[in-house]
């Protein structure tokens, strides 16, 4: 199931994370050769991709909101 990001926050080591509609949360890690995601690394790139849909697992496994 695919869901847009709405915002950002970052977690207790630092990384990245994006908040999804659905109310599930999702890493956005840039960590090349693996993930290729320069954009997460500046606000600018952050704010240009709100609205992305990800694939959220957690949907399909029909897991409680991560924000309640």
């Amino acid at each position: 199931m695919r869901q847009p990001i709405i915002g950002y926050h970052r977690d207790d080591d630092g990384h990245w994370v994006a908040e999804l509609a659905c109310g599930h949360n999702q890493h956005v890690r840039h960590q090349p050769p693996w993930v290729e995601r320069p954009w997460v690394t500046t606000a600018e790139g952050r704010r240009s991709r709100l609205g992305l849909k990800l694939a959220c697992m957690k949907c399909q496994r029909g897991e409680p909101r991560d924000n309640p």
